[in-house]
């Protein structure tokens, strides 16, 4: 199947999500930093270049706070998950912090986020985001990660930054949305290389937090555990609204 970004030229790890959701069609607009993908000889080689990995955006383009209609980068921001993973009673805070860090050149949001089973910390994230000032696309560059068992770090697993070891940023949300287009959020060889295909922008979900239609819904998957797959859904002007089998509770901002 040829990639719809390709048209205009152009688990899986959780990576942050705080905001995307349905628009009809990519727009030219969207889509004008998202390279043309090549078919390659081999079957593997070409299968994964299905997915676009090379994003045509300047370092001057991207700006650390800002929102496109469906992912909001801007400090304060909360979403609050619950549901259960690997049997066990599972919660998630994804925060938009009001810290920034240089990365790979950008000037990039912190976007930090805490996951315990029962009631335990077992990671906390500082994810890198920047949203394109000239296509409104959001994009990810990396990720510190620390790892808890019984209440001390033992180790970093899954951290990566663009810029380091071969590693280039991803697009974490493209500014509207189609079904069938396929992109990487993770460029690190080896270490992170989540891929999302967007699979239906018509999808009603209902959370606990309310309920959301004509949402996207993603099926993600990587080339470091071929056959695992994770699908979110992600509601209009609110953001993730289920990540796997966690559901949305709440969102909203900090009170100041």
């Amino acid at each position: 199947m040829q990639n719809p970004l390709d048209l205009l030229g152009s688990k899986p790890r959780r990576v942050a999500g705080v905001g995307v959701c349905a628009a009809a069609c990519l727009t030219l607009m969207s889509l004008s930093g998202l390279a043309r993908v090549r078919p390659a000889a081999d079957t593997q080689t070409r299968d994964d270049n299905q997915w676009t990995r090379h994003f045509s955006e300047a370092a001057s383009d991207f700006a650390s706070t800002g929102r496109n209609p469906y992912f909001v980068l801007e400090p304060g921001y909360v979403l609050t998950f619950q549901g259960t993973e690997e049997g066990v009673k599972a919660d998630l805070t994804i925060t938009v912090l009001g810290e920034t860090l240089m990365v790979d050149g950008v000037e990039t949001r912190v976007v930090e986020e805490r996951e315990s089973h029962e009631g335990k910390l077992v990671e906390v994230s500082r994810n890198y985001f920047a949203i394109s000032k000239r296509t409104n696309n959001v994009y990810y560059f990396g990720e510190d990660t620390d790892t808890y068992e019984n209440g001390a770090v033992v180790n970093h697993e899954g951290s990566w930054r663009s810029g380091s070891g071969g590693a280039t940023y991803g697009l974490a949300v493209p500014a509207t949305a189609m079904v069938g287009a396929r992109f990487y959020q993770e460029v690190s060889p080896n270490v992170a290389m989540d891929r999302v295909e967007i699979v239906s922008t018509s999808e009603t979900a209902s959370v606990p937090a309310g309920q959301f239609k004509d949402c996207v819904k993603t099926e993600e998957t990587t080339p470091l555990e071929p056959g695992e797959k994770e699908y979110k859904v992600y509601a209009s002007g609110v953001g993730l609204v289920i990540d796997g089998t966690l559901k949305l509770v709440k969102h909203g901002f900090l009170k100041k």
